[in-house]
């Protein structure tokens, strides 16, 4: 038996391209959605990958923070210790000037005069006390000028007073100490 077909053959053509483009389409739309898949799971991967890079980053940045912040406090302990490494030595160095303040002050008071205070700001000394004459003052001002420790003898004040039924000068001086004289001890 000899089969015709009656159905265009064009028609026929016409269906399997169709089916082609669909299969086609689909698996390009397969495809597609694979290669948007994969483009996102990279991206995504790499996102966390960064995240993960800047964690470390701020990580690190919170340890150097941590020692920053004890270099500080180390900085500003070794700067009070050095202040007060500076007052010792200081006190250390000072420690004689009284010594031989009151040494130069024996030494160099004349017979006729009596202190009655003497007191030290830094380097300047005030004295306060009698004598029997003006003259007895300047001499303990001629004599506070030649010592090799001390210099610059002033004369703030000097009054006749009545002390013990004796007449007598009450004085007020200031002299200071000299720093080199000192330092030579």
């Amino acid at each position: 038996m000899i089969r015709i077909n009656l159905l265009p053959h064009r028609e026929l053509k016409r269906k399997a391209l169709q089916q082609q483009i669909a299969v086609f389409a689909g698996i390009v739309g397969f495809l597609g959605i694979a290669v948007v898949w994969g483009i996102y799971t990279f991206i995504d991967g790499e996102i966390i990958y960064q995240n993960g890079r800047n964690q470390y980053i701020n990580d690190q940045i919170a340890a150097l923070d941590k020692e920053i912040a004890e270099i500080r406090e180390i900085k500003t302990r070794t700067q009070e210790l050095l202040s007060r490494k500076q007052i010792v030595e200081t006190l250390q160095h000072s420690r004689s000037e009284v010594v031989h303040l009151l040494d130069q002050l024996v030494r160099l008071l004349p017979d006729g005069v009596h202190l009655r205070s003497v007191k030290q700001v830094d380097r300047d000394i005030n004295l306060v006390g009698y004598a029997q004459s003006n003259a007895w003052v300047s001499t303990l001002m001629r004599n506070l000028e030649s010592s090799p420790y001390l210099q610059s003898a002033l004369l703030i004040e000097i009054k006749a007073i009545t002390v013990n039924n004796a007449r007598q000068n009450e004085f007020n001086m200031r002299v200071k100490l000299k720093q080199a004289a000192i330092d030579e001890s």
